[in-house]
């Protein structure tokens, strides 16, 4: 990266899983090469924390934390950790699709659920999904989340062959 050369930012709209998401794409000014890409669920806490939905650099594609949050803005499947899980995937799916992934590329998966003890819940709807791609996962009891409807977040790694 030459640090000597202004930023070019562009920006492209693609429409993800019933949710519109947006996708930074940040090229060294002269060479442009792909640097970094951000992508948004358009989320106000995105902002307001000071996070992209997911990144991509290079090979390597990162999705935060994604929480069941419908396009209302409420919380899905209220006391459904399944259909929380479900949510949170769908989200997390359209995040990798508009860094340039997929489901097929993610190594690695990590379930946060407020009641470690409904983890086969979560792991169904993991399971659906990955059965084939098998990544690396934990489960893991945290206490809370931001909003007190939440059961679960999920997050994902990917890497691009």
């Amino acid at each position: 990266m030459n640090l000597n050369f202004p930023w070019y930012h562009g920006l492209h709209v693609t429409r993800g899983f019933s949710a519109c998401i947006e996708s930074a794409v940040i090229w060294e000014h002269g060479s442009m090469d792909l640097v970094r890409q951000m992508v948004s669920s358009g989320s106000p806490l995105e902002p307001q924390i000071g996070f992209s939905r997911a990144i991509r650099k290079g090979a390597h594609v990162a999705v935060a934390g994604t929480a069941p949050i419908g396009d209302d803005g409420t919380t899905v499947g209220q006391g459904d950790v399944y259909a929380q899980t479900v949510r949170c995937l769908d989200i997390a799916e359209a995040a990798l699709k508009a860094a340039g992934a997929s489901p097929g590329d993610v190594v690695r998966t990590r379930i946060m659920l407020r009641d470690v003890s409904r983890w086969k819940e979560a792991a169904r709807a993991h399971g659906e999904r990955f059965a084939s791609v098998r990544p690396a996962c934990t489960f893991v009891e945290v206490s809370r989340f931001i909003d007190p409807d939440w059961l679960v977040e999920v997050e994902l790694d990917a890497i691009l062959d």
